[in-house]
């Protein structure tokens, strides 16, 4: 058998910029099949509550924002736990101190996934929107391909599913939970 792994959106849909993990995981949910199969999940903001995931898994992919002022906007990190961990990682989010304290916790156990986080720096997580900013627009290509090149990475081949989901689809179905898809994963 494989290995098991999991891809997790995190953050929080309704401020802006701070969703683009959600959105980035529902788009690649709509958009790619996987063979091996992963399991995309909608972390939100659930922060602890994602801890049993990371001993079921094999292999733990988040995607998120990381509020690094020392970054440009749209500068895009991929960390594993021990990167993440740190002692750099700058916090301002309760997302980002429940990930970075989830992970903290989990390294402790004898059975953690190999966890791998891969961060965008925002340009507006204070804006209470469902959209992403004109600059995290412009990098959106480039984060999905960090994103399915990372998944490759972990020996998992995907391939792009004929009807196409747009990103503008996939806000609305954030900003309008009555459309026919349902917001979650």
């Amino acid at each position: 058998m494989g290995k098991k792994v999991a891809l997790i959106g995190s953050g929080n849909a309704f401020f802006k910029d701070e969703g683009v993990g959600l959105y980035a995981a529902k788009f690649i949910k709509e958009n790619y099949t996987f063979i091996p199969e992963i399991e995309i999940v909608d972390g939100g903001t659930l922060g602890f509550k994602l801890m049993p995931l990371l001993q079921e898994f094999d292999e733990v992919l988040i995607i998120n924002t990381a509020s690094d002022e020392s970054r440009n906007i749209g500068e895009i990190t991929i960390k594993t736990t021990d990167e993440f961990l740190d002692g750099s990682l700058v916090k301002k989010t309760a997302n980002e101190v429940e990930i970075a304290e989830m992970l903290q916790i989990c390294s402790l156990s004898e059975a953690m996934a190999e966890t791998t986080v891969i961060s965008i720096v925002p340009k507006d997580i204070l804006s209470v929107e469902v959209a992403l900013s004109e600059e995290m627009n412009s990098v959106w290509d480039e984060y999905i391909t960090t994103v399915l090149s990372t998944i490759h990475s972990f020996g998992i081949d995907f391939q792009k599913k004929s009807n196409i989901c747009s990103l503008e689809n996939i806000l609305d179905i954030f900003a309008n939970p009555s459309i026919e898809h349902s917001r979650g994963f």
